[in-house]
């Protein structure tokens, strides 16, 4: 089963929509001020799908959040942060300015929990 989740990524468009919507995410978190790293731009990487780790810079270097993207019914997608074997959604794919902002206030909250 894992070797046809790996393949159906790495075929058709999929794959394509998802490092896009992602690259997007990047631009718009590094804008704010967080970090990320991209785990797609070679295979040297071992995950079955495209992910992205925003993480903060500075005191707090071990808070982040690894954000995926969905495809949902109706052909549309969506960014998820990938958990373990499950995903939990975050925001639509289309504003990644709007992504940015709750990746961000997700952060905030997990580096100030006592404030929130």
């Amino acid at each position: 089963m894992p070797g046809r989740v790996l393949l159906r990524w790495r075929t058709g468009r999929r794959r394509e929509y998802a490092v896009r919507y992602l690259d997007h995410l990047s631009v718009a978190v590094r804008m704010d001020g967080w970090r990320c790293v991209k785990f797609y731009r070679d295979d040297r990487f071992p995950f079955p799908e495209p992910l992205l780790w925003i993480y903060a810079s500075g005191v707090a270097e071990d808070v982040g959040v690894v954000v995926g993207v969905r495809a949902v019914s109706g052909n549309g997608w969506v960014y998820c942060e990938a958990l373990r074997c499950r995903s939990r959604f975050l925001f639509p794919c289309g504003d990644a300015e709007a992504a940015a902002e709750r990746v961000g206030r997700l952060l905030r909250h997990r580096m100030f929990p006592a404030t929130w």
